[in-house]
């Protein structure tokens, strides 16, 4: 139990840190479409593209298998879910 440790403190950490980056591209995304942040900056242009290839592998596959909600994207929500989920059973796999 003392070697389990570690590795689930370890996975728990960068599931916390990708929570963190999919409400980076969340934000980000909003601020993209209501033409917030300068879509000509080259910096602008690196953190979106930055966000995209971190979120996008994840979130694609949980796009195709939704229903078609129209423009509302609820595929960061069933993620947030599913990394909740996997985190409240590594918890219980810790006691």
């Amino acid at each position: 139990m003392t070697l389990l440790y570690p590795i689930v403190a370890a996975v728990d950490l960068v599931l916390e840190l990708y929570v963190w980056v999919l409400i980076a591209s969340i934000v980000f995304s909003w601020l993209w479409q209501f033409g917030v942040v300068n879509s000509g900056n080259r910096t602008v242009a690196a953190i979106g593209e930055t966000l995209y290839k971190l979120t996008e592998p994840v979130l694609a596959p949980v796009r195709r298998r939704l229903p078609n909600f129209g423009g509302l994207d609820l595929s960061p929500i069933v993620v947030f879910l599913a990394i909740f989920l996997i985190r409240q059973y590594m918890r219980i796999l810790l006691r």
